[in-house]
């Protein structure tokens, strides 16, 4: 079992680190469902040693991305790579709500040796079950998902439909919602061997929340 913690500041990243994560996802603007972190938190949060995942999202709002800005996002796996991210979490959609195929690709064009994680776009997608084999066949290594629900427990019945779907091609990571509480009870009922969550307490990851969850596993 492993467990990602999404943070968005170097507090969140150290206390992640100390509560036991295995991995975080790196971000900032948390209130617009998190952005790609500037070039300084990027070098701190990856000096600290963590395994680190940096999301790729240019601005809030939907998933439809312009030319232009896909190659913006391009541009910073660049970054993240040269830095020595352990990987990137990408993501876009078409205007009919289908994976935007050739917009993956192109920053897949970017990914070679990272860790490619496909973010809760998702969860707005038309079709999920289309969907999944469109993000294998892409070749991401891992699908970030709350099961198209508000929570990953509330998605549970689709989490693991996904699962058994995706039948060892790629990791379904069930996120939203998670706590020490419901964790391991979403691992169990839906197959899955990792999750995701913030684990905040007020503005900043905690890192006792964090353990938590891990000694729970």
């Amino acid at each position: 079992m492993k467990l990602e913690v999404c943070c968005a500041d170097i507090e969140s990243v150290m206390a992640a680190k100390e509560g036991g994560a295995h991995r975080i996802e790196l971000c900032e603007a948390l209130e617009l469902d998190g952005l790609t972190p500037g070039e300084e938190l990027m070098r701190q949060a990856i000096a600290t040693g963590i395994p680190v995942q940096v999301l790729i999202r240019v601005r809030g709002g939907d998933f439809i991305y312009t030319p232009e800005e896909v190659e913006t996002m391009a541009a910073s796996i660049r970054l993240a790579k040269s830095l020595g991210a352990h990987g990137v979490v990408i993501g876009a959609l078409t205007p009919s709500g289908h994976i935007d195929k050739p917009a993956i690709a192109r920053m897949m064009e970017e990914t070679a040796g990272m860790s490619v994680t496909f973010h809760r776009a998702f969860d707005v997608c038309k079709n999920p079950t289309e969907a999944l084999e469109d993000i294998i066949t892409l070749g991401c290594h891992r699908l970030l998902t709350s099961g198209q629900q508000q929570s990953a427990f509330d998605g549970i019945p689709l989490l693991r439909q996904l699962t058994a779907q995706a039948d060892g091609r790629i990791i379904i990571m069930p996120g939203a919602g998670v706590n020490p509480q419901n964790a391991m009870h979403i691992l169990s009922e839906t197959g899955a061997t990792e999750i995701h969550g913030s684990l905040r307490k007020g503005n900043h990851t905690d890192a006792r929340l964090v353990q938590q969850v891990v000694n729970a596993f």
